[in-house]
């Protein structure tokens, strides 16, 4: 197994097939698609090696999430990877939590291995 991954998308049947791929690769993946407080209770309680968040729905949810989980756990003890989104989007997402990591679809995979 590589690790624990925490996976955000607000919709349930994408956050399947996000994480398929995933678990694929090695990857024990918990998810959640419709509460951000949920998330971060789950995550708070026993955190994952990575949290990766979709922006490509309800990117303040995920961003608000991250946010409120950047208050109770350091960087070195949760990385985020926020992936993909309309740049207009992301660009405020990347105000609220600069400390993040902002990719492309394609450039997830490649950054799950890095953090191995």
């Amino acid at each position: 197994m590589t690790g624990r991954l925490f996976l955000i998308h607000w919709d349930q049947n994408e956050l399947e097939q996000l994480a398929e791929p995933l678990r694929q690769a090695g990857w024990q993946v918990e998810g959640e698609s419709a509460d951000g407080a949920r998330a971060s209770k789950a995550i708070l309680a026993d955190p994952p090696d990575v949290l990766v968040i979709y922006l490509t729905r309800l990117p303040s949810h995920g961003r608000e999430t991250a946010d409120y989980l950047r208050t109770k756990l350091n960087a070195d003890q949760l990385p985020i990877l926020f992936v993909a989104g309309a740049p207009e989007k992301v660009e405020k997402v990347r105000a609220k939590v600069p400390q993040a990591r902002y990719l492309g679809s394609e450039e997830l995979p490649q950054a799950l291995a890095e953090l191995r």
